[in-house]
């Protein structure tokens, strides 16, 4: 019996059976996406198939909240679509503090930081999400905060995460009505 499995011809065809899913199964890539850890470099392939550009942003947010729930955050909704087409990436509470934070990725840092990205237009759609949110929730007096959550994903390194908390906030006519 051959002790090298990599040689293994059953396991080969395995493998070459597994990546032909991922690649043409994105349901599949994105449940496995879950399993990649923060304490690992990052290697811009999933068992060998490169990551798309959505795939790396939707990483992205995994590792962020990941992140998050281990610094004390508890996640209540990732991928929060309102009402009046505003979106929140994640909603989590902070101690007795709503945040709703922004996740930027990005695979080098040639360009800026991710957050230089949330632009006024960016904030926006994430105010409109927020205020939908608490609108469905009765409008509770609650602090609320706005964050941005920076991932950098570059290959063969160590993910970097860098939460900006209150990196903007609600203009006080937004908060008319509340």
């Amino acid at each position: 019996m051959n002790a090298d499995p990599s040689t293994d011809w059953n396991f080969t065809a395995s493998l070459a059976r597994l990546r032909y899913r991922i690649r043409h199964h994105p349901v599949l890539r994105q449940f496995l996406l879950r399993f990649i850890p923060l304490d690992q470099p990052f290697s811009g392939s999933l068992l060998g198939v490169k990551l798309s550009r959505s795939e790396i942003g939707l990483l992205g947010e995994l590792l962020a909240a990941k992140y998050l729930q281990r610094h004390g955050r508890r996640v209540l909704f990732r991928n929060y679509r309102g009402l009046h087409r505003g979106e929140v990436d994640i909603v989590a509470r902070h101690g007795q503090t709503l945040s709703f934070v922004e996740v930027k990725t990005r695979t080098s840092t040639a360009f800026g930081r991710p957050a230089d990205a949330v632009n006024k237009d960016k904030q926006q759609l994430i105010q409109r999400g927020a205020l939908d949110w608490l609108r469905q929730l009765g409008n509770p007096r609650i602090a609320i905060r706005f964050d941005i959550a920076e991932v950098i994903l570059i290959r063969a390194e160590l993910p970097q995460l860098h939460v900006i908390e209150d990196a903007f906030s609600l203009s006080d006519r937004s908060l008319a009505g509340r």
